[in-house]
């Protein structure tokens, strides 16, 4: 066990705290003030930097990324030789073969552990007011140390450490395997009776402290010998039950749209545990979830003709063959409402493309009202439809101002030959795979109608923890105990669940295995952030996949960050890095 001392949050400590990760550190803080003319500005002042912070935890191009690219559902080539290449990061990640000088993974570190310290502030501010008499601190003091744990269950999953302090004058204790799962259960099981079950919008609730209960029992077996074959205990796995049980049991309910789990109005959405929220004011934060992954050359919302998406990651196609595989010859876009959700609606007579020349095609175009176009969802395929702009930078009209839809051109990567974006299965770090229309495409927020730009803001809730995922924990634990029929009727239960598309809802199975639970796991909670965590879990990350080969367990943790190592060379011995690099 080792310490270093973490000193009370300052601008000039800021890299100290993150241990000189290498970052930009550029943020919007929604109040960093920790003083106030009365008791509620106090707790809001205390607790509003943490939450704030964690924004940037889950930007694209920091955790969210490191999770989604590292496996084998995305993955970022370099796009036509000029786009995402960033030194290399994103191919590294992919393939394993991340040093500790890799960015990606030192921004995660960097504000994994700034989000850290601020809820250590928080919750020794909140610990004096709470002496003091200050009621409305109570509950907001559990909010930050359910924080504590959330974010150090993040670093565990990361780097399989995690950071044990209570208080700004305290020296810091790093802790791994054992002693790391003690503490973040402890922390954990102090506040899960006492916490309130409604917060309010995007904050800790009783809930949320469940489920990170039931995720820290299901990961038990990894977090205490990350390296070698997960020993999953039967006392573990009832834990798991109790809590997703009480969940489930819970106020919650399991929403029959898919995707309405990430439409403009999902924070109202009765199955989302919690978010970060991003109503009112902070309809300036980000919509990277939604447009990443997007065509650079569709305009989500014609209201804002100078938004576009960025042709970053596509779904692997080892990812998009889980589904073909499971529907056999029905087209999963058929037999399941996750997969798929059409939304541009295009004319009958204007669907063949076949003979049609995109250098040519002026009258080939629909019309609909500006505010009445929408991109279809789930996982984008072929040629995409949207709005065209003419040689000025206006979106083109028709006669009545409606706005005109056309087959998208792509014009990133087409060069000389003028061709329409057809996003391909195959998508790869060849120079043919990795133009910028190759891989199928994650469409799964809507582009928000009601922040002030749809695409670099957005009142979209990112969704962080949900009741479908609950299921799928109690399935898989159930299954781990032997109990296969309760196990199978959870995983049915919530696939029959998503019927606002009869056509579309998937089918009851009519048995499971390990391999059927994984899969599942993919098709319901893919592009949130938590396929890397499942792989591993599952036995699956040392597998072979779309530009990766590497086979080494120790590539089960990220490097610790050079920078964060080198900056705590004061403190001998203090952060030792991960074995296998």
């Amino acid at each position: 066990m080792k310490t270093i001392r973490l000193r009370k949050f300052i601008p000039t400590a800021a890299f100290f705290l993150a241990f000189l990760s290498c970052t930009n550190l550029e943020e919007q803080v929604l109040d960093e003030s920790l003083t106030g003319t009365g008791q509620a500005e106090i707790v809001s002042g205390s607790i509003a930097p943490v939450y704030g912070m964690l924004r940037q935890v889950w930007l694209h191009t920091v955790n969210f990324g490191l999770q989604e690219v590292a496996s084998d559902e995305g993955i970022l080539p370099y796009r036509g030789g000029t786009d995402w290449f960033d030194g290399g990061k994103f191919i590294a990640v992919h393939q394993h073969l991340m040093t500790p000088g890799n960015s990606l993974v030192g921004d995660a570190w960097t504000f994994i552990t700034l989000t850290l310290s601020r809820a250590v502030t928080a919750e020794e501010q909140l610990r004096l007011e709470v002496e003091n008499g200050n009621s409305n601190a109570q509950n907001p003091l559990y909010e930050m140390i359910a924080m504590k744990a959330y974010l150090n269950m993040l670093a565990m999953d990361n780097w399989g450490l995690v950071f044990k302090k209570d208080a700004t004058d305290q020296q810091s204790e790093i802790l791994r395997t054992q002693e790391a799962l003690d503490y973040l259960e402890t922390e954990l099981l102090s506040v899960v009776d006492v916490i309130s079950s409604n917060s309010g919008a995007g904050r800790m609730n009783k809930f949320a402290v469940e489920a990170l209960l039931a995720r820290l029992y299901l990961n038990a077996a990894v977090y205490r010998d990350p390296y070698g074959t997960p020993d999953f205990r039967s006392e573990d796995m009832d834990k798991v039950i109790q809590y997703t049980t009480n969940i489930i049991n819970g106020p919650y309910s399991l929403s029959p749209e898919y995707f309405d789990l990430f439409n403009d109005d999902n924070n109202t959405n009765p199955e989302i545990i919690f978010s970060l929220d991003q109503r009112g004011v902070l309809q300036t934060e980000h919509s990277r979830w939604q447009y990443w992954s997007i065509s650079g050359d569709q305009i989500p919302r014609p209201e804002f003709p100078n938004t576009r998406g960025t042709d970053a990651v596509a779904a692997t196609p080892d990812f998009i063959m889980s589904w073909y595989n499971a529907y056999g010859n029905v087209d999963p876009a058929e037999a399941d409402a996750r997969f798929f959700q059409e939304n541009t609606i295009i004319p009958e007579n204007l669907r063949d493309l076949t003979g049609v020349n995109p250098n040519n095609d002026a009258d080939h175009y629909y019309c609909v009202e500006a505010e009445e176009f929408e991109m279809d969802r789930g996982l984008l395929r072929g040629i995409i439809w949207g709005p065209r702009k003419d040689d000025s930078g206006n979106i083109l009209t028709c006669e009545d101002g409606k706005v005109r839809i056309y087959p998208v051109i792509n014009r990133r990567s087409s060069g000389a030959d003028i061709r329409y974006v057809d996003h391909t299965f195959q998508v790869d770090f060849t120079n043919e795979g990795s133009l910028h229309n190759t891989g199928h495409r994650f469409s799964k927020y809507q582009f928000s109608r009601t922040a002030p730009n749809c695409c670099s803001n957005s009142s979209v809730d990112i969704v962080l923890i949900r009741l479908g995922e609950i299921y799928l924990m109690r399935a898989e634990a159930q299954f781990r105990k032997g109990d296969n029929t309760a196990a199978l009727a959870d995983v049915n239960t919530l696939r029959t669940s998503r019927n606002a598309r009869p056509a579309q809802t998937p089918a009851p199975l009519n048995g499971i295995d390990l391999d059927v639970l994984f899969r599942e796991s993919g098709f319901e909670l893919y592009w949130e952030g938590l396929r890397r965590v499942y792989q591993i879990r599952y036995g699956k990350y040392e597998d072979s996949w779309t530009g990766k080969t590497d086979s080494d367990p120790n590539k089960r943790l990220f490097p610790i960050p050079q920078r964060a190592i080198d900056g705590a060379s004061n403190e001998e011995g203090f952060l030792v890095q991960n074995p296998g690099y």
